[in-house]
């Protein structure tokens, strides 16, 4: 049995997510509602993550509190998924970052890695792979074999939009790895874009072509 596929439905990632698809919004915007997005995902896809009691000293008393005790560590695939990187940064700024460098090969729609800042042995406990487009999963897969082969004990894989080609080639892949997606759209096209997608997540962010 695979892990679960969790799909938000909170009407403000659905508000944020037509904007985010429609044509006319530039890229600080489109940056903008990749943060925001990106960091209600997180809150969800982190509901588990282990905690510990702290003793706490507010200005009435001291109380006791909870703290995150798991290591976590963001594994951004690059470019796109350095804006989600950067806002869930903000929601836990101790969290790890480590940079994978992925790009498909548009002849064979294969991931090739050209740039891999994950150590031999990577100390986190939870590794969260992010990257806004779960196309044909390729890159997902490849960055989630990464970590596995490190020892990364435990991983989650969070992204914006999915092609359900995409979703079940990285549960086939990693049947033990959950998604947290804000949608899975119809269909892959002939070129292996989402549709209807949103174009090119790193263009749209970076304002290239």
């Amino acid at each position: 049995m695979p892990a679960p596929v969790h799909v938000s439905t909170h009407p403000l990632i659905q508000d944020k997510l037509a904007k985010l698809r429609a044509t006319g919004t530039k890229p600080p915007e489109f940056r903008a509602l990749v943060a925001a997005i990106s960091r209600e995902l997180f809150f969800e896809a982190t509901r588990d993550v282990a905690l510990r009691p702290v003793l706490v000293t507010t200005p009435l008393t001291t109380t006791t509190c909870h703290e995150v005790a798991e290591r976590i560590g963001l594994v951004p695939v690059l470019r796109a998924g350095l804006g989600m990187a950067d806002a869930m940064l903000e929601a836990l700024p101790d969290a790890a970052v480590w940079h994978l460098g992925l790009y498909r090969d548009h002849a064979t729609l294969k991931p090739v890695t050209y740039y891999n800042k994950l150590p031999a042995k990577p100390n986190m406990d939870l590794g969260i792979v992010l990257d806004p487009m779960l196309a044909t999963g390729g890159s997902a897969i490849a960055a989630l074999d990464i970590l596995k082969a490190s020892g990364t004990p435990k991983m989650k894989f969070i992204g914006i939009l999915a092609a359900p080609e995409g979703v079940r080639a990285l549960q086939e892949a990693h049947p033990d790895v959950p998604l947290y997606l804000a949608a899975v759209d119809s269909h892959l096209n002939e070129v292996g874009y989402i549709v209807p997608g949103l174009g090119d997540a790193g263009d749209r962010q970076f304002g290239t072509t």
